[in-house]
């Protein structure tokens, strides 16, 4: 698959949560990320192994001393040369850094300047500090989510932070882009993520204000648990099923294969008759353990599926719908994980026709550690430079090696051997750039390897 946004560059600041994500997700779709660190600061937050941290991957790592002038002015011609820059910091932080959207546009009129907070730019909480669940709170999003007569549940953080804060923050830099593509200007951006919750929630007030919906009344309605045939079910080995059948006919299909009275068809919406239908469920599904329940519902539109925890999720043999390839997974100790940057929407995997996207990819690094190991490897054609067998960001050796690393340095070695190389190969058009090693693209495709680095 080719990359759709190969040669976007884009400056991250350092932060947690929705902002970094957005560059992960973007850095996943070809953008060139390079993460703007403090200097000597100790990792932020929470201790997480840099091999599966979405904050760090897929990003050239740079540590800067903003207080420092010759650091300030790095990061200066950094967002200078950006199409994009990240930011998730309180406001005013970016402008008492010498680095706010004044300065950057006037030094860079093309410049898309995203910022990320919970409460935005300006108003009477924007400088208060908040998580998730406070954005969802306040939205009236999590007011809504959970059983009746129970307290409001957190949805982990999916909602605020990457619902709406990353895919939001993610839409307008996209807006913004194919709006700079007509007017040759950049612009700033102010996402927020108490405004992408409500957001997310448009169509359930779009409910509310039909009258189909009780926004008072958390779990009596169609969607949150009030329903029957749209909830969980423990099964009999203590796991779940989830049983969400809201279409008649694909009501019809689950009563036929619990082999439930068929007259249940006829009364699948009166709501009189909901706390008996909840119990019949409730009867049939404890009577098999979820497997069971998910090998005879397999190919059927009764749409009842197993709940998979996530280390079940990440193997395709217990996940049949993960089997386009879209997720893959590793090991990880002794946990399976998701492999990160390939689950994209895309319908075609037909490559672009033009030379750089088929032209061979050529690993350039000083160091050893970079390429042993990786003769028998099935991916070695890439980094040898035969075409058309993938994308070589997808590899998880080099992907994961080079962030445990995490090595800021760029040795005059490298910086030598990446010399030498571009004065062989002068047409080479630069794939991505991690600090001390990096992928080239040969232009034209018949560019020989024969004469070596």
């Amino acid at each position: 698959m080719t990359k759709p946004l190969i040669g976007l560059k884009i400056v991250e600041m350092a932060g947690l949560g929705p902002a970094p994500f957005a560059c992960y997700l973007l850095a996943g779709l070809g953008a060139q990320v390079t993460r703007i660190e403090g200097k000597g600061r100790a990792p932020l937050f929470l201790p997480i192994d840099p091999q599966t941290n979405t904050d760090l991957l897929y990003r050239r790592i740079v540590q800067l001393d903003l207080k420092s002038a010759d650091d300030h002015a790095e990061a200066v011609s950094l967002i200078g040369e950006a199409d994009v820059l990240v930011e998730g910091f309180r406001p005013g932080v970016m402008e008492r850094l010498g680095l706010g959207p004044d300065q950057m546009l006037e030094a860079n009129s093309r410049l898309i300047y995203a910022r990320m907070t919970g409460y935005g730019q300006d108003g009477p909480m924007s400088g208060m500090a908040g998580h998730d669940l406070n954005y969802i709170a306040l939205s009236g999003v999590l007011s809504m989510i959970g059983r009746k007569d129970d307290a409001p549940v957190p949805p982990l953080n999916l909602i605020g932070d990457y619902g709406g804060g990353t895919m939001v923050l993610i839409m307008g830099i996209l807006a913004a882009l194919f709006a700079r593509d007509q007017s040759g200007k950049g612009q700033v951006l102010d996402a927020a993520m108490v405004e992408g919750s409500a957001m997310l929630a448009s169509p359930i007030f779009s409910f509310m204000a039909s009258g189909l919906w009780n926004g008072g009344r958390r779990g009596e309605n169609l969607l949150d648990t009030g329903c029957p045939f749209y909830d969980t079910y423990r099964t009999s080995d203590g796991l779940y099923v989830a049983v969400a059948p809201l279409e008649p006919q694909f009501f019809a299909e689950l009563i036929d294969t619990l082999e439930l009275d068929p007259g249940w068809k006829e009364r699948q919406y009166d709501r009189k008759s909901w706390p008996q239908l909840r119990n019949v469920l409730a009867e049939a599904f404890l009577t098999r353990p979820r497997d069971e329940w998910a090998a005879l519902f397999d190919g059927t539109d009764a749409c009842v599926s197993p709940v998979l925890t996530p280390e079940e999720a990440a193997t395709n043999d217990e996940a049949r719908a993960l089997a386009r390839g879209l997720i893959s997974s590793s090991r990880h100790g002794s946990l399976a994980v998701l492999l990160p940057g390939t689950g994209y929407p895309f319908a075609s995997r037909t490559a672009v026709a033009n030379d750089i996207d088929r032209a061979p990819v050529i690993l350039v690094s000083a160091l050893s550690e970079h390429t042993s190991g990786l003769t028998n490897d099935p991916h070695v054609s890439l980094l040898l430079g035969e075409p058309g067998k993938g994308d070589p960001l997808a590899h998880p050796r080099i992907t994961l090696q080079c962030e445990a690393e995490r090595i800021e340095r760029r040795t005059a070695q490298h910086d030598r051997i990446r010399a030498r190389f571009l004065r062989r190969h002068p047409k080479a058009a630069l794939y991505a750039d991690f600090g001390d090693f990096a992928f080239f693209r040969l232009n034209p495709v018949s560019a020989s390897l024969n004469g070596g680095f």
